[in-house]
C-alpha cells in the first residue's frame, strides 16, 4: 500500500474529465492523481509549489550553515574597523 500525501485524492478517469475543475475544488492543496488505486501523480497550484520551491532552498541553506559551523574552530578574525 502506497502512502498518498494529499488531502484529496481523485481517479485518473475523473481528472480527465474537468483538471480545472479538481484544481478549484482543492484550494490550495495538493491532490493525488490515482491509477488503479497507487498515485499516479500530484497536481498542486503555482502558488503552493513556489512555497515547496523556497522550503526546499531554506533547507539547503540550513545544511550549508550547519557543514560551515563544523569549522568554526578554523574561523579566521576579522576586524572589521580596518576594512
Amino acid at each position: 500500500m502506497d502512502t498518498i500525501y494529499a488531502d484529496y485524492s481523485i481517479s485518473m478517469s475523473e481528472f480527465k474529465r474537468n483538471p480545472a475543475q479538481v484544481l478549484c475544488t482543492a484550494g490550495e492543496k495538493p491532490v493525488a492523481v490515482l491509477s488503479h488505486n497507487r498515485p499516479a501523480f500530484y497536481i498542486i497550484t503555482p502558488k503552493l509549489f513556489a512555497a515547496m520551491v523556497e522550503d526546499l532552498v531554506d533547507h539547503d541553506l540550513v545544511e550549508v550553515v550547519r557543514n560551515r559551523l563544523a569549522y568554526e574552530d578554523e574561523a579566521i578574525e576579522v576586524d572589521i574597523d580596518k576594512i
